[in-house]
């Protein structure tokens, strides 16, 4: 499976951003897909879930209330909605699915393939 995001930028406090994953080589569309994000000196870190129709999500509570998950299984697409942005929200963003195992999502080691990340920068 490749992973690729994009829709990451610059952008001010309060703004917004939609970011997406387009994957190829496999149908996404039988499994669950995560974004995590990783800060300057940080770990990376559990942003969002969606399961594989769509129908159940569940958010970092960082983000929880201005984050939104969102797939598209006909375009192969999962997508970050992203509002109410603050300083803190400043990383690159990764989205990542889990295929071969069962541990759970939150964890970044549970993620099987990843796409390489798309920065999103946030000023005050």
């Amino acid at each position: 499976v490749q992973l690729q995001a994009s829709g990451g930028g610059l952008v001010q406090a309060g703004g917004s951003l939609r970011l997406s994953c387009a994957a190829s080589g496999r149908t996404i569309s039988l499994y669950a897909m995560d974004w995590f994000r990783q800060a300057p000196g940080k770990e990376r870190e559990f942003v969002a879930h969606i399961n594989a129709y769509g129908e159940t999500t569940d958010y970092a509570d960082s983000v929880k209330g201005r984050f939104i998950i969102s797939r598209d299984n006909a375009k192969n697409t999962v997508y970050l909605q992203m509002n109410s942005l603050k300083p803190e929200d400043t990383a690159v963003y990764y989205c990542a699915v889990q295929i071969f195992n069962d541990y759970h999502y939150s964890q970044p080691s549970s993620m099987d393939y990843w796409g390489k990340g798309t920065q999103v920068t946030v000023s005050s």
